[in-house]
Order: C-alpha cells, then sequence, then structure tokens
C-alpha cells in the first residue's frame, strides 16, 4: 500500500507503507542505533512521535515477546529506508509487519532517511502527517495544521499505569534463555510510572529492590505516608514523554517527596521533573537526542560511557546551584546528570537500562541503591 506524507515545512512525498492502515499524526524525530528497532518502538517515551530510523535496513530479526518496553506502542509510526519483509532469527515469533498491525501503527519504507535524518538536523524537529486514505497534498496541510502538537498533549496521562502492580522480573539472562526471578529484597521501592520501560524495572529487581510501580497521579502524602510506615525506603522517577514542564500537578507533588528528603533517582523524563520541581526550567533541544551511541563523560571518575539516549528536553546549566553535575554529553556538552546537595537524589538524563544499547551505565541503579 502506499503512504502519502505531509510535514509541517511544506514538504509532500510518496513511500510505500506496511502495518495498519489510517491517517497519524506526530513529531518527527531520527535514532542512530544500529540494533534494537523493536525495544525502540515500544519506548514510551516516543508516544506522538515518528521514530525515522538512520539504519537502512530494518525489520531482519522480526519480533517477540520478550523484547516489548511496554504492553502497548504508543509511537506514531516509523520511516525506514529498507523494509526486510522476511524475518531470520531464533527468538522471533512474528514479523515487524505483524507487529505494528497489531499495535495499529504505520510503518513508511522505500524512503531516503538519510535526507530526512538532515532536514530533521538542519530544522529541528518536524510535525507531520501520514495517511494510506489522503492522497491530497492541500488536505493533509489542513489536517495537520488542525491537529495537536505533541507539546499540547498530556501523553504521561496516556502511558501511564491505571493503578499499582508490583514488577517481580529480573534481567534477560542469555544463557538460560530466561528472565532472571527476584532476588532476595535489600530495599522496597516506589516508581512513579510517568512511561517506564520494563527493562529499567528488570534493571532495579536485579539490583535487589522490591519494585511496585504507581500511576503518575500518585499523591506524594500517600507516598510519604509509606515513607514514614517503612513500606517503601525509596522512589524511582522514570522516563516518559511529553514536554515536563507541562506537568504542573506532578511537579508540584514532586516539590513535597524533595521536602521530606525521601531519597530518590530520576531517568530522563524523572531527571527533567526535579529539575524543574527544583526550580530550573527544562528546555527543548532543537532536534533532541536518540540513539544508543550517545557519548557522556563521567565527571567524578573522567571515563566515558557510550550510552543510550531518548529525549527532546533537558536541563539548564544553572542546575549547578543546587547540584553537583556529574555526567555531560559529548555530542552537545549538555548537563547528562547531577546530584543534588543536600539531598540524597541522583538523576541522570540518559538510560543506563541499556535496552537497546551499551551496558556502560548500568552501574547507576548500583550506585543507587548503595545511596541507600
Amino acid at each position: 500500500m502506499k503512504a502519502y506524507i505531509y510535514i509541517e515545512n511544506d514538504l509532500f512525498m510518496t513511500a510505500n507503507a506496511f502495518g495498519a492502515k489510517g491517517t497519524f499524526f506526530g513529531e518527527l524525530v531520527f535514532n542512530t542505533s544500529m540494533s534494537g528497532y523493536q525495544e525502540i518502538i515500544s519506548d514510551p517515551s516516543y508516544a506522538g512521535q515518528f521514530i525515522v530510523f538512520s539504519m537502512p535496513e530494518i525489520g531482519i530479526v522480526g519480533t517477540n515477546d520478550d523484547d516489548n518496553e511496554s504492553k502497548e506502542i504508543f509511537t506514531s509510526g516509523i520511516f525506514i529506508r529498507e523494509f526486510n519483509k522476511n524475518y531470520s532469527n531464533f527468538r522471533a515469533k512474528k514479523s515487524l509487519n505483524e507487529y505494528l498491525k497489531e499495535h495499529g501503527k504505520i510503518g513508511v519504507y522505500d524512503i531516503d532517511t538519510r535526507f530526512l535524518v538532515k532536514m530533521i538536523r538542519d530544522s529541528g524537529n518536524l510535525n507531520c502527517v501520514v495517511s494510506t486514505e489522503i492522497s491530497n497534498k492541500e488536505k493533509l496541510k489542513e489536517l495537520l495544521k488542525s491537529s495537536k502538537k505533541i507539546d499540547e498533549v498530556n501523553w504521561v496521562a496516556k502511558v501511564s499505569t491505571k493503578k499499582p502492580y508490583k514488577h517481580q522480573q529480573g534481567v534477560w539472562n542469555t544463557a538460560n534463555k530466561a528472565f532472571n526471578k527476584a532476588k532476595k529484597c535489600v530495599k522496597k521501592l516506589a516508581v512513579l510510572d510517568y512511561g517506564v520501560k520494563t527493562n529499567i524495572l528488570n534493571e532495579l529487581v536485579e539490583v535487589g529492590f522490591e519494585v511496585e510501580v504507581f500511576p503518575h497521579n500518585t499523591k506524594a502524602d500517600e507516598l510519604i505516608k509509606l515513607y514514614d510506615s517503612g513500606k517503601i525506603e525509596a522512589i524511582f522517577l522514570s522516563n516518559g514523554p511529553g514536554e515536563p514542564k507541562n506537568l504542573k500537578d506532578e511537579i508540584k507533588e514532586l516539590k513535597k517527596l524533595i521536602d521530606k528528603k525521601i531519597p530518590m533517582l530520576g531517568i530522563c523524563l524523572g531527571h527533567q521533573l526535579l529539575s524543574n520541581a527544583f526550580g530550573y526550567e527544562t528546555y527543548k533541544m532543537k532536534f533532541g537526542q536518540h540513539g544508543a551511541n550517545h557519548p557522556v563523560l563521567n565527571q567524578e571518575n573522567k571515563r566515558i560511557e557510550i550510552t543510550a539516549q531518548n529525549h527532546n528536553y533537558n536541563v539548564p546549566e544553572e542546575i549547578c546551584e543546587v547540584a553537583i553535575i556529574t555526567h555531560r554529553n559529548l555530542f552537545g556538552d549538555n548537563v547528562e546528570g547531577v546530584r543534588y546537595k543536600n539531598y540524597p537524589i541522583i538523576s541522570v538524563q540518559h538510560h543506563p537500562e541499556s535496552s537497546s544499547g551499551p551496558h556502560e551505565s548500568k552501574y547507576i541503579f548500583k550506585e543507587f541503591m548503595s545511596l541507600l
């Protein structure tokens, strides 16, 4: 089937499509990862965005039941150069086409993704509409103009769990070809779910946390009550999609948790929300940082870590007034990690769970355990 694409810079294109039929809206971002497309597609942080893969060959390893980062797919769709309809991998259960169709998302292929990546790099993230139903450029233009922008939607409310649940699965064990079982609990942890990835939960369990996941709008008073009674000993603030400054209620509740000096770890959106709660507003980057090959300098041991990234927003340099900057991104020299002064709170912008991506930052989960 054919896909008709209109981008807000007035670019109109035609390409081939697979997956679901329909009309889809989103913001174009590019991802530079060489592998792990299923983990990327199922990351809730991509809600409301089209992922343009710079890696030209996508689909060759199919999909399986164990690599999902979420039960649903929240990305608007994907753009790829070469679509491999036939897959070959011993873990695969279905094709990428079946996977997208099952989740109601579109894939676009036979398109010059190198051109799109350069365009996004030069112009910044652009809004886009993709349709298998409407071929008229002017009609697509009007539809895109009247659609909501990503910053105008509370995506966190859409991706977060609706009720608390316990997570008891550890990391994938390659030798046993299964997930590790939960270890003996060392500390009890509450996870505020802004769009948490499954492998983050796996890593938390792996280092010894007893993990219970709570909805994004859980009141601080409820968590403080659990903390005072010893039912939780720390809080994790997860990754997630959208504009952090829009989450005014979540930021208000975070301020109460900060005042209580409860130990906390924030990753990605959680890192950004902490910055806003401390009074340092985040800003939107030109085209964000998305990929599994971003070098980050650990300021404390001077080692360079290759990291996985997925974010459009970042914390300001002024955060150094209340926090020690522990990590810096070497692609843009932006703040990548902090340790707050006078508070048992640390946070990082990148994804130490490395799914997909390198494992060089996994120590952060152990570091958080040591903090307790």
